[in-house]
């Protein structure tokens, strides 16, 4: 049994707290370890210690902060493999999976190396006699961040590696259902060169969250994880004078208009809907074909796309298309909303609920679903499932589409399928979400764009990686210098203008 404990200071340290959860194996429901959970003792001490190391480490140029990044991403890229699997072993996802979840935080990084151009100020010289003026960005100090289970490597990594480019030291508090990438990932900052204490892994529960909230060294946090924890985080955080960035849940509606090619939008709809097991905040759950045959159509071309998925374990490799769901309760609640859907009137049209797979009987799997004729007062459409569901709903016309899209309460991804520029750049317009796909699924931008919902799936103004990431984690002075070179001034008793 392989006991988890922390990240402090540079070395692996068991808990102290004698609380402990239990790390599982998604495919067969048995532990597989136990991970620490930290007191709020142990969290303000491992926030004491950033605070001490952090400021050896704003005090080094930008440009070898950026050579750690660059020293970090080879690494990564060396341990590709490595890590993907440890992503894999307890999240359940499917190798190739386990590997771009790798790779999508190793391109934020990839965008951490050229961090100093991001961290210059502005200057303004000559702005009045003899005065000049200029901006810095300084490093905030101890920041923390709060990570999810669904992506144990992505979402660290977007947030450890701008925080750190920026000068900060860094608590991570990463879900204690998938702990071990993130430690991982701390030894091979370590080997990358980044001093002991910048970034400490602190593992938890619910305990370790209040006390960086609380815990008044901490200057921001960043959160992913459902609404009400985001909101919750969001507003604890602001009570107590930090920044925060806080990224909750999502009903990702995708269009599918006539003119669509509807090979394509079906293509796209099975793997962006049931990829991860549909555990995924960009997932497409809702499918809203516009008109009766369009949506006749795409049904018939989904349902053998669906009923041919292969589920399974990730040491089946390659050969399965997406594996189990992360807990026994996430199941649990799965089936119960997919009954609920049945009972309220969806047609289910391919049924996951009887899956069972030969030797991992007491497996977290779910079999792909799907429902049409979907309603939005049903429960089905209502919640995040956060499963291998894929609901279509049908509209009449392109504006009942796209309304369906604005009304909904999240904001976070959405996407149009349709050959039409006029129609797709409309939609890309109008709809009020924060990231928007056209001809393409799971619209993550590019790790030097950035990442962020509207509405209720973003808490924050500020959004995750990009040039917005320097953004949070840094602040500006602003400084008004004079240099009497043979100006001659009175006593000035008025705020006047500086010419």
């Amino acid at each position: 049994m392989q006991e988890i404990g922390h990240w402090i200071n540079g070395q692996h340290v068991a808990g102290t707290s004698g609380r402990t959860a239990d790390v599982m194996n998604p495919a067969t429901g048995e532990v597989q370890g136990k991970v620490a959970l930290a007191t709020t003792a142990e969290l303000d001490a491992a926030v004491a210690a950033a605070a001490e190391a952090q400021k050896g480490w704003a005090a080094t140029n930008p440009q070898r902060r950026a050579r750690v990044m660059m020293k970090f991403g080879a690494l990564i890229n060396e341990h590709m493999d490595e890590l993907g699997e440890l992503v894999s072993r307890e999240h359940g996802k499917t190798l190739p999976d386990g590997r771009g979840d790798v790779q999508r935080g190793l391109e934020v990084v990839e965008v951490c190396m050229g961090g100093p151009a991001l961290l210059k100020g502005e200057f303004t010289d000559d702005g009045g006699p003899g005065i000049d003026l200029y901006s810095m960005r300084q490093p905030l100090g101890v920041v923390a961040g709060i990570t999810p289970f669904n992506f144990p490597a992505m979402i660290p990594l977007w947030k450890m590696a701008p925080a750190l480019t920026c000068g900060n030291a860094m608590i991570l508090k990463p879900s204690e259902r998938c702990p071990s990438t993130s430690l991982r990932l701390a030894e091979l900052l370590k080997e990358a060169g980044l001093p002991d204490g910048v970034l400490q892994v602190v593992n938890g529960d619910k305990e370790s969250v209040d006390a960086i909230l609380d815990n008044e060294t901490v200057q921001a946090v960043g959160f992913v994880g459902s609404t009400p924890i985001a909101q919750y985080i969001y507003g604890r955080a602001a009570n107590n004078g930090k920044r925060a960035q806080c990224f909750g849940g999502a009903k990702n509606h995708m269009i599918i208009m006539p003119d669509a090619d509807m090979d394509k939008a079906a293509d796209a709809l099975v793997g962006a809907g049931f990829g991860a097991a549909g555990e995924r905040c960009m997932a497409i759950s809702v499918a809203v074909p516009v008109g009766k045959e369009t949506a006749d159509t795409l049904r018939e071309k989904l349902i053998p796309r669906i009923e041919k998925l292969k589920v399974g374990p990730y040491t089946a490799g390659d050969d399965v298309d997406y594996g189990p769901v992360i807990t026994a309760q996430a199941k649990d609640r799965i089936l119960g909303l997919i009954d609920s859907g049945v009972d309220q009137g969806a047609e289910l049209v391919v049924d996951g609920r009887g899956f069972e797979l030969q030797g991992y009987e007491n497996g977290y799997f779910v079999g792909p679903s799907f429902f049409d004729n979907v309603t939005p007062d049903m429960e089905i459409y209502k919640e995040e499932i956060f499963g291998p569901v894929l609901s279509q709903v049908r509209a009449d016309s392109y504006e009942e589409a796209l309304k369906l899209t604005m009304d909904n309460p999240y904001g976070n991804g959405t996407a149009i399928f349709t050959a039409d520029g006029d129609t797709a750049r409309d939609f890309a317009h109008r709809v009020n979400v924060g990231m928007v796909g056209i001809n393409f699924p799971i619209p993550v931008p590019l790790s030097y764009h950035t990442f962020g919902g509207w509405k209720k799936s973003a808490f924050g103004d500020l959004n995750q990686y990009g040039p917005d990431a320097f953004r949070f984690y840094t602040k500006t002075k602003t400084v008004t210098a004079r240099w009497f070179s043979g100006i001659k001034d009175g006593a000035a008793f008025n705020f006047k203008a500086m010419d």
